[in-house]
């Protein structure tokens, strides 16, 4: 059974045309001319409980608009959405109670309390029983340190230790789905590795159903097997992630170095893409040649000194999907 449902979603919002001047600003004032501009337009997928997807696009996509419909903050002009078979908007309530809801830049821990009274706060708005509070904070204070900072007026804590305590908080209730915003915005690489860490953990643990829009590509390429890509309020991509880079990007590449110069170092099997003093760059696709293949053929005319072979980057990946650009 599909835990959330989005059906033919449609938000569109209405802008007021501004002109130039004092004569266009009275116009405007008077006689508005208004327009609609949608950020969603028709889009439709479901996504399975103990799921990570990776919900990506460039800024104005259409991402934070169908999270907050997705979540009931928003409702939509058009289209259905329901969570575990309730609709968010006619039912937020009853939603709310299995939803857990991170916004980067914002934060709902209460700035003058120390971060452990924010929690005992939140427990008396959730009505959690003190057993589920104290396993809850156990969890997180083993995976995401919450003890060391537990003291800490919210208002003291640095922007990784308050996203942790962000984090804590969505996952106090624990809800069956975690909508995570931007989780590592301007994070650190250690604090990036809790959260990450925490994510799979839960994931693992409670099988919590996780929905990530983020910038950062390395959120995507260790957490999620899914990738939904949204632009210009459609979606152009939904499937597995190995399958979109293995579409997209069906090439490896090959970097070999030799031991001295060569006049012949061309091959039919790959492309040269490039070429510094012994060094050489080798693409090749992967459903025509293995590197092995390619190896052994390159190695029986020249003098390999070393070699080591990458995959194609995520980053490259999805800069062709936004761009709209498919490999034949």
């Amino acid at each position: 059974m599909e835990l959330i449902e989005v059906k033919n979603i449609v938000k569109g919002f209405t802008v007021v045309k501004k002109n130039k001047g004092l004569k266009g600003a009275l116009t405007s004032l008077i006689k508005p001319e208004k327009s609609t501009v949608y950020a969603v337009n028709d889009i439709s997928f479901s996504i399975k409980k103990g799921e990570i997807v990776g919900f990506i696009g460039p800024n104005g996509a259409g991402k934070s608009t169908t999270v907050k419909i997705m979540s009931g903050i928003l409702h939509p002009t058009s289209g259905k959405v329901l969570v575990d078979g309730i609709s968010p908007q006619e039912n937020r309530k009853a939603v709310v109670k299995n939803l857990g809801v991170v916004f980067g830049q914002r934060t709902q821990l209460y700035w003058d309390l120390r971060l452990g009274e924010s929690f005992e706060l939140l427990r008396r708005i959730y009505q959690i029983d003190l057993k589920s509070f104290n396993k809850n904070m156990d969890i997180m204070s083993e995976i995401l340190k919450i003890n060391e900072i537990i003291d800490t007026p919210v208002r003291q804590l640095s922007l990784g230790q308050r996203m942790r305590g962000d984090i804590a908080a969505a996952m106090i209730h624990s809800p069956n789905i975690l909508f995570l915003d931007e989780p590592t915005i301007g994070l650190d690489i250690e604090a990036k590795h809790s959260i990450r860490n925490y994510i799979e953990k839960i994931n693992k643990i409670n099988n919590t159903t996780v929905i990530l829009t983020t910038h950062d590509l390395d959120d995507v390429e260790q957490l999620c097997k899914r990738l939904i890509v949204i632009n210009n309020g459609g979606i152009i991509e939904d499937g597995p992630l190995d399958s979109i880079v293995e579409r997209l990007a069906p090439y490896r590449v090959l970097i070999v170095e030799l031991s001295k110069h060569c006049v012949d170092i061309v091959t039919p099997y790959a492309e040269i893409i490039k070429q510094e003093n012994l060094k050489i760059w080798y693409r090749f696709k992967k459903n025509e040649i293995t590197a092995a293949e390619l190896i052994s053929q390159l190695a029986q005319k020249l003098p390999i000194r070393d070699l080591s072979v990458t995959e194609a980057n995520i980053e490259d990946v999805v800069r062709k999907v936004y761009r709209g650009v498919s490999n034949e």
